[in-house]
């Protein structure tokens, strides 16, 4: 595709450049860019470099914030001894659009996955371990995708936390096999996290 100013092709280039938009769509939003007032493609501009500048991860639970600790973490009508345990900040914003839980998060950061190169230690399982340590923690939900990296990852989890004095569980099956959580419609999710089940016992593993 050629273009008659570099200008227009560099932020096609960016804008291509995000997950989900080929060239044709870059471009289209570009020129409608261009309709835009200055003062509105200043804000426009502005929003993305504070995703970059003020952008924080919460110190307890690593969901995006504003602000050291999250607005969930620091809400006292949150259950903090009930934590679910979920992929990414979607899966945050999934379940929290279900308005069926009073708990708090800790967000892993990805899931592992050999073929990506992603193990244990690349994910945030180790803080996981550490907050279960410090004895406020009553029962960790495993809320992952039901994929084989998800499994992967939650029987991981499971290992590492069995001997503790906690309850351990897993969302119920109303998430079809192979889906991710963020797609999943909210009255689906919403039930699958009221009807949790032990975690052992959703999968077969010993006691």
């Amino acid at each position: 595709m050629q273009y008659s100013s570099k200008v227009i092709e560099e932020a096609v280039e960016q804008l291509a450049s995000l997950p989900s938009i080929g060239r044709r769509s870059a471009l289209r939003l570009v020129l409608s860019m261009l309709k835009r007032r200055p003062e509105e493609m200043e804000r426009f501009a502005q929003a993305f470099l504070d995703l970059n500048s003020k952008i924080k991860y919460c110190k307890e639970c690593h969901n995006i914030s504003d602000e050291d600790t999250c607005s969930i973490c620091n809400n006292p009508r949150r259950d903090k001894s009930l934590v679910c345990v979920v992929e990414d900040i979607r899966d945050v914003m999934a379940i929290e659009n279900t308005r069926q839980f009073n708990g708090v998060y800790h967000v892993l950061g990805g899931i592992i996955s050999p073929m990506e190169g992603i193990g244990p230690s690349d994910i945030t399982i180790d803080s996981l371990v550490e907050k279960v340590n410090k004895g406020t923690v009553k029962e960790i939900i495993l809320a992952l995708s039901t994929t084989m990296e998800g499994d992967t990852t939650g029987f991981f989890i499971f290992r590492k936390l069995k001997e503790k004095t906690i309850s351990i569980s897993n969302i119920a099956r109303g998430i079809s096999v192979g889906d991710e959580l963020e797609y999943a419609d909210e009255v689906t999710l919403g039930r699958s996290i009221l009807n949790r089940v032990p975690y052992d016992n959703s999968y077969g593993v010993a006691k």
